[in-house]
């Protein structure tokens, strides 16, 4: 059976409920759902879906570091926007965050999300 660890930074937002921000098993990182808050002030950064979006890509970007992972080792996305007609603005900003291959990746409307977000992201990476 692989190893599970749990994997926390203090330059991502401490979860806000009884979870991790992510875990490590064998080579493959699960990442929670990320939110635009910003880890210092604990609050959603921006009003809007551009800059929640800018800001969970830099909480996804503070957990790969911790086990040296970056946005390359990401294999899977899945996207939750509280309204699907933001779909282009989170999408623009997506683009800009890889590099080359994309991910795999889901996108659905999910109606309401925690805190009031207006786009939450989870991630899966696997070492390369």
């Amino acid at each position: 059976m692989a190893e599970r660890r749990i994997i926390s930074t203090s330059a991502a937002p401490k979860a806000i409920g009884p979870y991790c921000q992510a875990m490590l098993v064998g080579e493959t990182l699960y990442m929670s759902g990320q939110i635009g808050i910003d880890p210092v002030a604990g609050k959603i950064v921006d009003e809007s879906v551009g800059g929640q979006t800018r800001q969970i890509f830099e909480n996804i970007k503070a957990i790969l570091a911790e086990v040296q992972m970056g946005p390359g080792d990401i294999v899977q996305c899945q996207v939750f926007l509280a309204d699907m007609g933001d779909f282009a603005e989170m999408n623009e900003v997506y683009a800009e965050f890889f590099a080359g291959d994309y991910p795999t990746r889901a996108a659905i409307e999910a109606g309401k999300l925690p805190a009031d977000a207006k786009v939450e992201i989870m991630a899966t990476a696997v070492s390369s």
